[in-house]
């Protein structure tokens, strides 16, 4: 399963330019997607991902 950040509720928008998305259940800030990240550092796909509230999909 393919995460998609933007269907996260842990996923946050910042004003930083350098590092515009963070999450907040790993508790760091990127300037890609927090998936790729953990994706590309443990091999794995985010076992945070929790889906938005009102998320029908």
């Amino acid at each position: 399963m393919k995460v998609d950040c933007f269907k996260c509720a842990h996923l946050k928008i910042t004003w930083e330019q350098a590092h515009p998305r963070a999450c907040t259940a790993h508790g760091f800030k990127t300037k890609q997607l927090p998936s790729v990240v953990v994706k590309k550092s443990s091999g794995m796909d985010c076992l945070y991902f929790t889906p938005k509230r009102g998320n029908a999909t």
